[in-house]
């Protein structure tokens, strides 16, 4: 009974400090490329141009970052221009963050997930590092990241960043309106996903 109790308390304690582990990525180079592909998210509508998140994330990284952020843009459309974006920009790791819009225009969601899955499968072929965001479902209250995202990433082994969009969205002191962080909300994206890389041994 010893052994069991012993056991037990074993497990329980390698349960609570395990969670899932993050899927790991190539580590980048000091010169390095990453492609920061979305919408107005990315874009970084809110704020100035040298706030938007993948400024800040090319300020704590040292990197070179993409912004290639369009806003109002829906994934059927950010799919028909990845290809021609990849080609120009040749990216060591891309970050993806679209569907935000589809889902303020009440798109079809398995569309959405659909055109993200085939986003996910052209970087992937092309052998590239791939960290995905999630944007959360429109609300007043409540905001969430829509459940897509997560399974997403764990069916195509991704890292991503599931929580601070919907985070810093819903409090009034990083947004700077109901879908859009302000520059400190994009500070903290920024933070997130720098973290999230140097989990994922990108950094």
């Amino acid at each position: 009974m010893t052994r069991l109790m012993q056991a037990l308390i074993l497990l329980l304690a390698l349960s609570a400090c395990g969670g899932e582990k993050v899927p790991q990525l190539p580590r980048l180079a000091s010169d390095a490329t990453v492609l920061a592909f979305g919408d107005s998210l990315t874009y970084g509508t809110g704020a100035k141009t040298e706030e938007a998140y993948p400024a800040r994330l090319a300020q704590i990284t040292g990197l070179n970052i993409i912004n290639a952020g369009i806003p109002g843009e829906t994934s059927a459309e950010g799919l028909a221009r990845l290809s021609s974006v990849l080609d120009e920009t040749e990216p060591d790791l891309v970050i993806l963050c679209l569907g935000g819009n589809d889902m303020l225009r009440k798109l079809d969601l398995m569309k959405m997930q659909s055109n993200l899955s085939q986003m996910i499968r052209e970087i992937q072929g092309r052998k590239i590092a791939l960290i995905l965001l999630a944007t959360p479902r429109p609300s007043i209250l409540n905001l969430k990241s829509d459940p897509v995202y997560a399974a997403l990433a764990k069916e195509n082994k991704l890292p991503i960043e599931n929580e601070i969009f919907a985070e810093v969205i819903a409090d009034s002191n990083t947004n700077s309106d109901h879908i859009h962080p302000n520059a400190r909300g994009y500070q903290k994206v920024a933070e997130a996903i720098a973290e999230l890389m140097r989990k994922a041994g990108a950094i």
